[in-house]
C-alpha cells in the first residue's frame, strides 16, 4: 500500500518527465545590509562559513548537494563588500573582502556544484543607477573584468550581472549589460555562463511586456555569438510579488508559460534565478509545487531554478528554506523544500547528513525591493487566501510579520519617501520542527492533485 507522500512522489514522476538541467538554492548573508537602492551597510554582512564567524553554509552545500541532489548554490554579495568601501564605487577589489567571499565561493565548487556570483546591488550603488547618472559603465564593467579574471578557469562560475534592476531605463541598461558581458569574455572567462537581469525587479510577469527580454537577448559576445548568454528570472508568489507575505495568491503557471513560449520563439535560454514561498501557509505548497512543476516541464527553455534561500536564514524566516538540525547533528530538510522543490524536480531524496561542522543558528531576513507588475491567479489558488498570513508554527513571533510586511518588496516609491530602512530584520531563535503532521497528508495530496493537473495541461 502506498503512502500520500510515495503517491506524490509517483504523481510528480509521471507528469514531469523533464527536469532543469541545474537545481539550486541561495546561500545568503553576503548580501546583508544591502537595501534596494543599491545602498549597503557592510556592518550588517554575514557571510555564511563557520570559519568566518556565520552560518554552516558548507554544511548546507554538502547537504543539498549529497541527500538532495542538488547542483547549483546562488552566492549573493554586493558591490560595496566587494571593494571594501560603503561610499565610493572602484572596480579595484579590496584584498581582504574578496579573499572572505572567494572562501564561500571555494566552499560551493569544493561540493562538486555550479556556483553563482551575485552581485546584490539593484543596479545601483548608492542610490544612483549604474550608467544612469551613477557610476560609469565602464566602472561597472571594470569590477566585473576583476571578478571575471580571478574565476576565468573555473568552468562551474555562473556570473549574475546584478540582482533585480529596477526603474531604470531599459535602453541604457541593455548598453551597460553589453559592456559587462564584454569585460568577463575578454578577461577570459570564455565560455562560462552569464546571467542577464531585466527592470520591474527582473520578474517573469514583465521581462516580455517591458522590453527587457527583446533588449538583453540582443546582448552578444564578442565574436557576435550568444552562446551561455541567459535571461536571468525572478518571481514570487504573493500578491505583491514581494516576498514578505505568509501568504500565496498566484501559482505563476501562466506566466512561466507564456515566458517558456516567448524564449522558445526566439531560440534561446533562461534561469530563474530566484523564487520563493512561505513554508507557513497552507497554500503556499500546491501554489509552489504547482510553479516548480511548470518550470521543469519546460526545461527546453528553462535550464535551472534556484530558490531563495537558506544560509544565514534562520528556520523561523517567513521564507525560509534552512535546513534544521537533529538531535544527531544531521541536516533536516523542511516540508516546502521536500515536496515542492525536490518533488517536482523528480527526487526521492534522503532528508539527512551528518553536519561536516556545527551549525550556528543565525537569522536574518532579505531585502529586496516593490513590484506593481500585475498579478494572475491560477484556479488552483484562492486570491482570497491573498491577505492571509497563516502561519504553521505557533511559536511565529509578531515580530516577524511587522519584519516582513515592513521590509523586502515594499512599494519602492513609497518606502523611499516613508524612510522605512529595508535592511535585513534580524530573527529570533531558529525554530526547528519538522514533524509530520496531519496537515502535512492532506497538503500532500493536494499537492499530487495539482502537479498531476499542471502536468495535463502543459502536455
Amino acid at each position: 500500500m502506498f503512502s500520500v507522500s510515495s503517491l506524490l512522489v509517483l504523481g510528480l514522476s509521471a507528469v514531469a518527465q523533464a527536469k532543469v538541467q541545474f537545481l539550486g538554492i541561495a546561500i545568503a548573508g553576503g548580501d546583508i545590509g544591502c537595501i534596494i537602492d543599491g545602498s549597503c551597510n557592510l556592518g550588517q554582512v554575514e557571510m555564511p562559513l563557520s570559519t568566518l564567524g556565520g552560518a554552516d553554509g558548507l554544511g548546507q552545500m554538502k547537504h543539498f548537494v549529497n541527500d538532495d541532489g542538488l547542483n547549483l548554490f546562488r552566492l549573493p554579495t554586493s558591490w560595496q563588500y566587494l571593494i571594501n568601501s560603503e561610499e565610493s564605487a572602484s572596480s579595484v577589489l579590496d584584498e581582504g573582502n574578496a579573499a572572505n567571499y572567494d572562501q564561500l565561493v571555494q566552499a560551493c565548487l569544493s561540493t562538486g556544484a555550479y556556483c553563482m556570483i551575485d552581485v546584490h546591488n539593484f543596479a545601483r550603488f548608492n542610490g544612483a543607477v549604474i550608467g544612469q547618472g551613477g557610476p560609469s559603465d565602464e566602472l561597472f564593467a571594470g569590477l566585473w573584468a576583476a571578478l571575471a579574471t580571478k574565476y576565468a578557469k573555473e568552468e562551474k562560475i555562473i556570473f549574475e550581472v546584478t540582482n533585480e534592476p529596477h526603474d531604470l531605463d531599459i535602453g541604457l541598461w541593455v548598453k551597460t549589460c553589453q559592456k559587462v558581458v564584454t569585460a568577463i569574455r575578454k578577461a577570459g572567462a570564455s565560455s562560462q555562463m552569464i546571467l542577464l537581469p531585466g527592470d520591474n525587479f527582473d520578474s517573469a510577469a514583465t521581462l516580455v511586456s517591458s522590453g527587457s527580454a527583446d533588449g538583453l537577448l540582443s546582448i552578444t559576445n564578442p565574436d557576435g555569438s550568444t552562446d551561455n548568454l541567459l535571461l536571468d528570472i525572478h518571481k514570487y508568489l504573493d500578491v505583491n510579488n514581494s516576498g514578505t507575505l505568509a501568504s500565496c495568491n498566484t501559482d505563476n503557471v501562466g506566466n512561466f508559460t507564456a515566458l517558456a513560449s516567448y524564449l522558445r520563439e526566439q531560440g534561446r535560454q533562461g534561469l530563474i534565478s530566484e523564487t520563493g514561498a512561505s513554508p507557513q501557509a497552507q497554500e503556499c505548497f500546491p501554489a509552489f509545487c504547482a510553479q516548480n512543476t511548470a518550470i521543469n516541464k519546460n526545461s527546453d527553455v528553462f535550464v535551472g531554478l534556484v530558490t531563495w534561500a537558506a544560509g544565514s536564514f534562520g528556520t523561523d524566516y517567513v521564507l525560509t528554506l534552512t535546513p534544521t538540525i537533529d538531535g544527531n547533528g544531521n541536516y533536516v530538510d523542511n516540508e516546502l523544500m521536500t515536496e515542492c522543490v525536490l518533488g517536482p524536480y523528480g527526487g526521492s531524496p534522503s532528508k539527512t547528513t551528518k553536519s561536516a561542522t556545527t551549525a550556528k543558528k543565525t537569522s536574518t531576513a532579505k531585502p529586496v525591493a516593490s513590484s506593481s507588475e500585475p498579478v494572475s491567479v491560477s484556479p488552483s489558488v484562492s486570491a482570497s487566501s491573498s491577505s492571509a498570513k497563516t502561519s504553521s508554527s505557533s511559536s511565529s513571533s509578531s515580530s516577524e510579520s511587522a519584519c516582513s510586511s515592513a521590509y523586502r518588496r515594499v512599494s519602492s516609491s513609497s518606502a523611499m519617501s516613508s524612510g522605512l530602512p529595508r535592511s535585513h530584520c534580524m530573527r529570533g531563535p531558529a525554530n526547528p520542527t519538522s514533524t509530520p503532521n496531519a496537515a502535512g497528508v492532506v497538503r500532500a495530496a493536494s499537492n499530487l492533485a495539482v502537479a498531476i493537473a499542471v502536468g495535463v495541461a502543459l502536455l
